[in-house]
């Protein structure tokens, strides 16, 4: 019954989709907001009925949500007196609070049982990922503070996605957990300073402002989860339910209030955004992959720091552009690098899942690399 629904679901969504390639056609593109989204919305839902898709419906529903602000953006602006992105900051820290809430003093642990992965997968997200956001924003040739919002998302941590990427490629989901725990709690530090380091050429940072920014939108929300899960873990399991479908939704609601913030500018720039979080994202899983090779790393430890290196924490970032004062400018990248990197990993781990990593360790270097060019 449950793929049978699946099959009605899709084809209603095929319906959708024609309808609004029909308006294309007619020239009445501005008519399509409706039929787009019931399209996307229905699309994530036969997803869910399907093994293999499953794991992008999240995805296609951010779309369908990132959609409506594009057409409707007024009441994710304001409503009434209230100004709709006052609500970020509060939503990433519950959402923070749950990341807090799924781990333990034991996922740190692992900086002592693994220390050589842990050592390479932090340099590696704190180099590879900043550069390359400025070398982008540079070639691009961004307007500063689109640039500086480039740079931002590069010189954020990894996030929760990552994790469950890892463990969907059967890669180091212990390792993962360890690096996302270990940049988050180095984020105070890093980012601010990564941005003051290669972001200050386009706008003014204020390293001491984003410090304490960071220690509120993220560190005492996830100190505040630890200490919840340690007295409370195991008594509170609606909690655990809860929070992934919270988190999601807040996710979702984030995304669209900085998409409606920077509509105008999203007309006029977003498709070579998108390039660049391609270009950006694809580089962070090679070089991260790859760089792990060098260290001569076993396959999982190497698709584990490839997927954490290669997706960062976009709800943070996006946090920060609004403690700048600039989320509708430095907040646009975060917006857009977000749900391709939810794509990218979705597509990276399922390709992996079904390669068997322990087979893919026993090969050397050389043999792995003339595999790849096949």
């Amino acid at each position: 019954m449950k793929k049978k629904t699946s099959i009605i679901l899709f084809v209603a969504a095929m319906v959708f989709l024609l309808v609004t390639i029909i308006l294309l056609i007619m020239g009445m593109g501005d008519r399509t907001g409706p039929s787009l989204i019931l399209f996307l919305l229905l699309l994530a839902l036969s997803a869910r009925g399907h093994h293999f898709f499953k794991g992008f419906s999240f995805t296609i529903l951010i779309f369908a949500a990132v959609s409506y602000a594009m057409f409707y953006p007024g009441y994710l602006r304001q409503i009434g007196d209230f100004q709709m992105k006052l609500l970020i900051v509060p939503l990433l820290q519950v959402i923070m609070f749950g990341m807090g809430t799924a781990m333990s003093i034991k996922d740190f642990w692992g900086v002592v049982k693994m220390p050589k992965g842990v050592l390479v997968g932090v340099v590696c997200q704190f180099t590879i990922m900043p550069l390359l956001g400025l070398g982008l924003a540079t070639i691009f040739g961004f307007p500063p503070e689109i640039a500086a919002g480039v740079v931002l998302i590069g010189s954020s941590p990894s996030g929760l996605a990552s994790n469950v990427m890892s463990y969907l490629a059967k890669a180091n989901v212990a390792l993962s957990v360890t690096l996302t725990a270990v940049s988050t709690l180095l984020a105070p530090l890093m980012t601010p300073l990564l941005m003051e380091t290669f972001a200050g050429q386009f706008v003014p940072i204020d390293f001491w402002g984003m410090m304490l920014s960071i220690l509120k939108i993220v560190i005492a929300p996830i100190i505040v989860g630890l200490l919840f899960n340690h007295f409370f873990h195991g008594k509170a399991q609606w909690l655990d339910r809860a929070m992934p479908i919270v988190s999601m939704g807040g996710i979702a609601l984030i995304i669209m209030i900085i998409t409606a913030a920077g509509r105008d500018n999203l007309l006029t720039i977003g498709l070579l955004l998108v390039v660049a979080a391609i270009v950006h994202n694809a580089a962070g899983y090679f070089l991260g992959y790859w760089g792990c090779r060098l260290f001569k790393m076993n396959e999982r430890d190497c698709r584990t720091i490839a997927l954490e290196v290669g997706m960062q924490n976009g709800g943070l970032a996006s946090g920060i552009a609004l403690e700048m004062g600039k989320v509708a400018t430095v907040g646009l990248a975060p917006a857009v690098f977000g749900p391709w990197m939810n794509i990218s990993g979705s597509s990276l781990a399922t390709y992996w899942r079904d390669k068997d990593a322990s087979k893919e360790t026993k090969k050397p270097l050389e043999e792995i690399q003339i595999d790849t060019k096949n």
